[in-house]
């Protein structure tokens, strides 16, 4: 099977992401929002985009199934080859606080792998793309990760670092998931590195950009990322510069081994 032109993909999502933003223009006290369970916001700027998202990616690509964090996954996907993963609103916090990081992630995986990427942050005036094989770009300029070579001194996205990090540099933090990985594509960090469960609509789109902007991409302890698992979920996400990955999966696996070892919060 082809893959869709990645036009009308972008013009579909920029006008999603579009629809959002006038939403997000009126105010977090004019969208309607509640949470899914504690501590897990959702507005109704969530579920609007996620509809239309699958209404008008469903024409472009009708064969691709669909996993999204703000639809019922009916397993369907589990027969196809190839499917949307969609996060309808990255950072769904900064969102309803006003605050503009947050975006719109969708990305076609095929075979477990993502073949295409958008990412739109209108709130930022940021549009990040890639395509598997043809690099990944901002606003139509080429990105390139970073070359650091030495773990202490990597910039990363965080609002405040454990003692056991203390070598490293904070640099402004969005509260989407997917900004902070394009954000070491661009070489606006260096490192972004989590030790939870997480879900694969957070980091799918913006792996593939990441990775074509040359930056290495895997879980946390340094294997590789794979999508439209029967669970979608990995374990932490490791997105960094190549010179520093293994120096960032040897500090890290202690610590994701100490999680791995408690059972699992869903």
């Amino acid at each position: 099977m082809a893959d869709p032109d990645i036009r009308p993909v972008i013009d579909v999502v920029a006008r999603a992401a579009d629809h959002a933003l006038e939403l997000w223009a009126g105010g977090a006290t004019q969208v309607r929002q509640w949470e899914k369970e504690p501590g897990q916001p959702v507005c109704e700027a969530d579920i609007a985009v996620d509809l239309m998202l699958r209404e008008e990616l469903g024409r472009i690509a009708p064969d691709a199934a669909w996993l999204s964090e703000e639809s019922d996954d009916d397993g369907a996907r589990h027969r196809a080859e190839r499917l949307w993963v969609v996060d309808p609103i990255d950072g769904t916090r900064d969102y309803l606080a006003g605050r503009p990081g947050w975006a719109v992630s969708v990305a076609l995986v095929e075979q477990g792998l993502p073949v295409l990427a958008i990412l739109a942050a209108p709130a930022r005036n940021e549009l990040w793309t890639a395509c598997v094989g043809q690099g990944a770009r901002r606003n139509g300029k080429r990105l390139q990760v970073g070359m650091r070579a030495t773990l202490p001194g990597a910039r990363v996205p965080a609002e405040v670092l454990p003692q056991a990090d203390a070598d490293l540099v904070m640099v402004p933090k969005p509260n989407s998931i997917a900004l902070r990985m394009a954000m070491v594509a661009a070489d606006e960090a260096d490192l972004v590195a989590t030790i939870r469960w997480g879900n694969e609509w957070d980091i799918a789109a913006a792996a593939l950009i990441a990775q074509e902007a040359g930056a290495m991409v895997t879980d946390a302890l340094g294997q590789p990322l794979l999508f439209n698992r029967p669970d979608p979920v990995a374990f932490g996400v490791l997105c960094c510069a190549p010179g520093i990955h293994a120096a960032a999966v040897a500090r890290l696996s202690d610590r994701a081994r100490r999680i791995l070892g408690k059972p699992r919060r869903r």
